[in-house]
Parts: structure tokens; C-alpha cells; sequence
């Protein structure tokens, strides 16, 4: 190798070293401060490392609110979400992809269209609306508003395009019909683009704070976001049980996260603006 290619990839390597010191830092302070006491957090000058490390941030986070309701409310949610939401998608995304039917391409664009609505402007219509059918303050409420998404439809569209219009119609050949080729054939082999979807799904739902506070109205209905900002700000701030709270509620994300990330990655190459 010439001294050039050497020094520039000495320049790659210490650019991403930096990179990636800039990006993890953040989560190592969060760790090692959730540990720490209160007077430790906010003494001045801050230091990474405190004299003493308790894990009673961690019981009395557990003792103050009821965190394994919030977890389990924000699973089922997130979860339920996450799983129909994806299937509905890639439904439609499949139709939009390799069928040809009138009014497609207006539909399509109408999905599209409502992608650059904000939330803030459907608020008082999705609450009014929830409330009307009686499902506010309850699970039903969370999750069918949120049974489809305009995004996940163009994601699986892309991907589906991209796929050769061969394999339906040997599937044809072969007897399959319509739910079979789409069950059997279509989706094993986006498994990459619906892993990608499903974790941007589940992250999503998982830290959202404005849908699941405006659409419950009491503690025990709570998701993990929800709570924690009642939590926060109903009392006088604790900033250890506060962070220990949040590394709890990052555990699970960073676990699906670590399991799935090669599908991630493969996914978001894969997956481009094709079609």
C-alpha cells in the first residue's frame, strides 16, 4: 500500500473512532449515571465517574410508579402495533407494487399526501373520534388508529418492486393462488424490508410520548413514555430514579435492536426509492 492509501485510511478509522465515541457516549453516561446519588449527578464540575455507585435509583423507581404496568401496557401497544401494522403494509405495498387496478396511482399519491400532515392537526379529530366509538382509555384505542401507516406502505412498495414479476407467475403456473404466492413466496423474500419496518415501527410506538398521553386518561393505562413525563412532572425531579427509568425502558429496544440488526442494515441497502 502507498503512504496516501495508508493515510487515508488512518483518517477513515479515526473518523469513524470519533464518530463512533460521539454516538455512544451518551448511552454510557446515561448507564453510569442512573448509579450514581443525586449529589454526585449534579455536583459541578460534572465527572463521569462518581466515588460511589447504589443501585437504589433502581428500587425506588420501582417503588414510586407502577413501572411494570407501563411496561406491560407500552408491549402490548408497541407490539400489537408493530405486528398488524406491518402485515397491513405489506398487503398494500404488495397491491401497489404488482397489481394494476383503476385509481391506483391517484390512491397511491393520497397515501403519500398524508405523510406530510403533522400529528398536532389531526389530534382533536382522532381524539373526538376515539372517544365517539368508547375505546378512549383503552388498548383497542392505541392500536387501530395506528393498524396502517403511510410510510410502511411506501417502504414495502419499493421493496416489492424491486422483486422479479417471474416468480409470480411461475407460483400461478404451479396452481398457487393470490394468498399463497403473497404468504409463501413474496414475503419470505422481503424478509429483510419487513425486519427494517417492524423494528421502525416498534421504536417508534415504543418512545412515543404525545399519542399515548392524549389517548389515556389514567395511570394504569399508561405506556412507558406517558408515565415517566406524569412522573417527571407531578413531583420534584429526581434525576437518578428519572435515568434509571429510562435505561430500563431503552433495555428492550436495545435487545431487538442487537437480534436483528443484520436484517436492519440488509434492509435499509435493499430498500431504495425503486419504482
Amino acid at each position: 500500500m502507498t503512504k496516501k492509501n495508508v493515510l487515508g485510511q488512518s483518517l477513515l478509522y479515526l473518523s469513524m473512532g470519533i464518530l463512533l465515541i460521539i454516538v455512544v457516549y451518551p448511552f454510557f453516561w446515561l448507564i453510569l449515571t442512573s448509579f450514581k446519588v443525586d449529589t454526585d449527578i449534579v455536583k459541578f464540575p460534572p465527572t463521569l465517574f462518581a466515588n460511589q455507585f447504589t443501585v437504589s435509583s433502581y428500587i425506588k423507581v420501582w417503588d414510586s410508579i407502577p413501572l411494570l404496568d407501563f411496561l406491560k401496557n407500552t408491549v402490548i401497544f408497541s407490539g400489537s402495533v408493530t405486528v398488524i401494522s406491518v402485515l397491513f403494509d405489506a398487503m398494500a405495498g404488495y397491491a401497489f407494487a404488482r397489481y394494476n387496478f383503476k385509481g391506483k396511482n391517484f390512491l397511491f399519491t393520497a397515501i403519500l399526501i398524508t405523510m406530510m400532515i403533522p400529528f398536532q392537526v389531526l389530534m382533536i379529530p382522532l381524539f373526538i373520534e376515539v372517544f365517539k366509538l368508547g375505546i378512549l382509555n383503552k388498548y383497542a384505542g392505541l392500536i387501530l388508529p395506528r393498524m396502517a401507516d403511510a410510510f410502511g406502505i411506501f417502504l414495502m412498495r419499493a421493496s416489492f418492486v424491486a422483486l422479479p414479476k417471474e416468480l409470480e407467475e411461475a407460483a400461478r403456473i404451479d396452481g398457487y393462488n393470490e394468498f399463497q404466492i403473497f404468504f409463501k413466496i413474496m414475503l419470505p423474500l422481503n424478509k429483510p424490508a419487513i425486519i427494517t419496518l417492524a423494528i421502525i415501527n416498534l421504536m417508534g410506538n415504543w418512545n412515543d410520548l404525545l399519542y399515548p398521553l392524549m389517548l389515556t386518561s389514567t395511570t394504569k393505562m399508561r405506556t412507558l413514555s406517558a408515565g415517566l413525563a406524569l412522573f417527571v412532572g407531578q413531583r420534584t425531579l429526581e434525576y437518578g430514579p428519572t435515568l434509571a427509568a429510562a435505561v430500563i425502558s431503552l433495555i428492550p429496544l436495545f435487545v431487538v435492536f442487537l437480534l436483528a440488526q443484520k436484517y436492519f442494515i440488509k434492509g435499509i441497502s435493499t430498500t431504495g426509492l425503486k419504482g
